[in-house]
């Protein structure tokens, strides 16, 4: 408990700003190569629900273009993917700025991966209760299975983690996320660009 209301948030601070600090040459090449990529638009903010469903502007690193059909509609997700956004999904760059929404105070390090704003309206009892702590950047979902597992056992395993907040699993969860990062794992789903859209409870 006292990890959870009072520590947490200071090791979330202390490591974020250590992190920017350190990797603050490859935040820096990245910009620049995304600068040029999407026409002077590195970064993509959004608009995410946070801790007690507070909505916030999350920041990554933009790794689709703009390009549009005739009809003015955006092209699919897998058209609009740039090789250097492809790559920096593919080592989990993108989630780098995230750093920035930590220090703020908008997410934490470890939590349940913060969502659209539409899908609040879709969850049941048990999965609004996900909104109960700061979303992280990497949780315990997306270290037993990231994009590759159904909406279902996602909620599921951000309940478990909500119950089971420790200092210990947190550390578990950035030692296995950074071997995902590693290895890659479960970056998309099968045959598709990003994850599919949560669409309710049938």
């Amino acid at each position: 408990m006292l990890y959870r209301k009072y520590l947490k948030r200071a090791f979330d601070f202390f490591v974020a700003f250590l992190g920017l600090v350190i990797l603050s040459p490859v935040f820096i090449i990245v910009v620049i190569g995304l600068y040029f990529a999407n026409d002077g638009k590195p970064f993509f903010l959004q608009k995410r629900p946070g801790l007690n469903e507070k909505i916030f502007k999350i920041i990554k690193f933009k790794t689709m273009n703009d390009k549009k059909d005739k009809q003015g509609n955006y092209l699919p997700d897998s058209e609009r993917l740039t090789p250097i956004g492809s790559f920096i999904r593919k080592t989990s760059l993108d989630e780098l700025p995230q750093l920035i929404n930590v220090l703020k105070g908008d997410m934490s390090l470890i939590g349940p991966r913060p969502l659209l704003p539409q899908y609040l309206s879709l969850y049941n009892e048990s999965q609004k209760r996900r909104h109960n702590i700061r979303p992280g950047i990497t949780g315990w979902a997306q270290v037993n299975g990231r994009n590759a597992i159904s909406w279902t056992m996602k909620f599921e395993l951000d309940i478990w983690y909500i119950d089971n907040v420790s200092f210990t699993t947190d550390c578990k969860v950035m030692f296995l996320t950074l071997k995902k990062v590693i290895k890659k794992e479960g970056i998309n789903q099968a045959q598709q660009a990003t994850v599919e859209a949560f669409k309710g409870n049938n």
